[in-house]
C-alpha cells in the first residue's frame, strides 16, 4: 500500500474521526465547565423524570439532537465520575436514540422521497415509529429498574460562584487534554483493525453470507433479494436506489420494496453500526463498555423494527 492510499483510506479518514470527536469532547467539557447542563436538562426533565433518569440524563438527550458524539461524551464523563450507574449509563444511551434517529432523519428524507416517492412515507413512518416505541420502552424499563431520584447529583450552580471565561476555558482545555490522550491512544488503533478486516472483506464476507441464505424468508417477493443485498454489500442509497427501479417499473408493490428495505436494514445495520461506531465508542467509553453499548443499542433497534415491520405487514395483508 502506497503512502498516498495510507492516507487517503486511513490516516485522512481517521483525523476527520478523532477531529469530529474532539469537537464532541471540547464542548461536552465546555457546557459542564459553564453549568449549562441545568439549562439544558429542563428541557427534557419532564419525559426523563417519567422513566426516572437524572438530569444528566436529560441534558445528554437535549444535547443528542445536535450532536450525538457531545451527548456521549457528556454519558461518559458523568459514569467515570460516579454520577450515573452502568445501568442508568446503558438506558441513557438506549434513550438517546430517538434523538439520534432525528439528527439524521433529514438526510434519509432527502434520499429516499424522491427515488421512493409514496413507499418513501411507509417505510419512515415505520421508522420513525420504531424509534418513538424504543423511547416509550425506556422509560417504562427505567421507571421499573431505577431507584428514585434522591440519588441523582446535584447539578446546580452555587449561588457565589462568578463564572470567568479564561477560568472556564482553563478547566474545559485541562479536562480535555487529559481525556483526548486516552481517546486517541484506543481510537486509532481499533480504527486501523477494522479497516483492514474490511479491506480484507470480512465484512462483506459476512454481509453477503446473510444474503444467500434467506430461505426462511420465502414470504418476502422474489425480486426483494436484489434489494436487501444491495443494501448489504453496498451502500443504504444503492439499496434504495433499487427498489426505486423496481418501483417505477410496476414490479413491486409498495408493500413489497418497504418490507425488502426494512429487512434489509435489520440485516445490514448491525455490522455497519460496529464498523462505523465501535472505534469512536471505544474512545469515549471502554472498549468492553463500548461493545456492549452497541449490542444493546443494535439489538433493541433491531427488535423495535421487526416488531413494527410485522405490524405493518399484518395490517397490509388484512
Amino acid at each position: 500500500m502506497s503512502l498516498a492510499e495510507l492516507w487517503a483510506e486511513i490516516f485522512w479518514p481517521l483525523c476527520k474521526l478523532i477531529g469530529l470527536v474532539s469537537v464532541g469532547l471540547f464542548i461536552g467539557n465546555l457546557i459542564e465547565a459553564m453549568h449549562w447542563t441545568r439549562f439544558m436538562a429542563r428541557l427534557a426533565n419532564p419525559l426523563t423524570r417519567i422513566g426516572r433518569m437524572c438530569e444528566i440524563s436529560a441534558a445528554s438527550f437535549s444535547v443528542a439532537f445536535v450532536s450525538g458524539v457531545t451527548a456521549n461524551t457528556m454519558l461518559a464523563e458523568a459514569y467515570d465520575q460516579g454520577k450515573l450507574t452502568r445501568r442508568e449509563l446503558i438506558l441513557s444511551n438506549l434513550f438517546n436514540s430517538l434523538p439520534t434517529y432525528f439528527l439524521h432523519l433529514p438526510t434519509m428524507i432527502f434520499i429516499t422521497v424522491p427515488i421512493l416517492k409514496s413507499a418513501a412515507v411507509v417505510y419512515l413512518g415505520i421508522t420513525v415509529g420504531a424509534a418513538l416505541l424504543r423511547t416509550i420502552l425506556i422509560l417504562f424499563v427505567g421507571r421499573i429498574l431505577l431507584t428514585g431520584l434522591d440519588r441523582c447529583h446535584a447539578m446546580d450552580m452555587p449561588a457565589d460562584e462568578k463564572l470567568v471565561a479564561r477560568q472556564v476555558l482553563e478547566k474545559t482545555w485541562k479536562r480535555f487534554r487529559l481525556r483526548i490522550k486516552k481517546i486517541v491512544m484506543i481510537t486509532a488503533p481499533i480504527y486501523v483493525g477494522v479497516h483492514f478486516m474490511n479491506k480484507f472483506g470480512m465484512f462483506s464476507a459476512t454481509e453477503l453470507f446473510l444474503a444467500e441464505h434467506m430461505s426462511a424468508m420465502s414470504w418476502l417477493h422474489p425480486k426483494a433479494v436484489g434489494i436487501i443485498v444491495f443494501q448489504m454489500v453496498a451502500e443504504f442509497s444503492a439499496g434504495m436506489a433499487a427498489a426505486g427501479a423496481l418501483l417505477d417499473a410496476g414490479s413491486m408493490s409498495v408493500r413489497d420494496v418497504v418490507m425488502a428495505l426494512l429487512v434489509g436494514n435489520v440485516l445490514s445495520s448491525p455490522m455497519r453500526a460496529f464498523r462505523h461506531q465501535f472505534p469512536y465508542y471505544a474512545g469515549i467509553f471502554k472498549p468492553k463498555l463500548a461493545l456492549e453499548l452497541i449490542i444493546c443499542s443494535q439489538g433493541f433497534r433491531v427488535a423495535s423494527l421487526i416488531f413494527c415491520g410485522a405490524v405493518y405487514y399484518w395490517v397490509s395483508i388484512a
